[in-house]
């Protein structure tokens, strides 16, 4: 992941080659991710480092999928549309998302570390912890999912 202030850098140049090609969708989701970008850090009152960039984005990502969800409920597919490629556009500067079923052998691993550390099979007491592993491992192989898919994903394991 780059640094804030490369991140930034990158933003502003796409902005202006969107502009250049008339991409109003990419422009307006550029700027927005710019000011969210600043305004975290102008929050903070220091830098952002490359994993606080990450969490903006993501959260970015998070309030469009809720939306789009919102949308399609209210029978608005054209805003649901304007969102998903909002959440294209986001997702260019965001590591790669795991897929289910790399997510779900990580989670098993997570259930494994936190049996060894415990000395038996976790429970739904437990899930947290779990949680908190398979975040960890996504963490140092540079790869994210939604916090809800490894919920659901940690779950099914316990329960099962």
């Amino acid at each position: 992941m780059l640094d804030a202030g490369a991140l930034e850098t990158i933003v502003t140049q796409q902005v202006v080659a969107a502009m250049k090609a008339h991409d109003a969708v990419r422009t307006t989701t550029l700027r927005l991710i710019k000011n969210a970008l600043k305004n975290k850090a102008i929050e903070q009152r220091a830098p952002l480092t490359p994993a606080q960039s990450e969490q903006t984005l993501a959260t970015m990502v998070k309030q469009r999928r809720d939306s789009i969800e919102q949308y399609t409920k209210g029978n608005r597919p054209e805003l649901a549309a304007i969102e998903a490629a909002e959440i294209a556009v986001i997702e260019e500067f965001l590591p790669k998302a795991l897929d289910e079923a790399g997510l779900q052998k990580l989670v098993v691993e997570a259930v494994a570390e936190v049996a060894a550390a415990i000395a038996r099979k976790p429970t739904s007491k437990e899930m947290g912890q779990v949680i908190k592993a398979a975040q960890a491992k996504l963490q140092t192989a540079g790869l994210r999912a939604e916090g809800r898919a490894i919920s659901e994903l940690v779950k099914k394991e316990l329960a099962g």
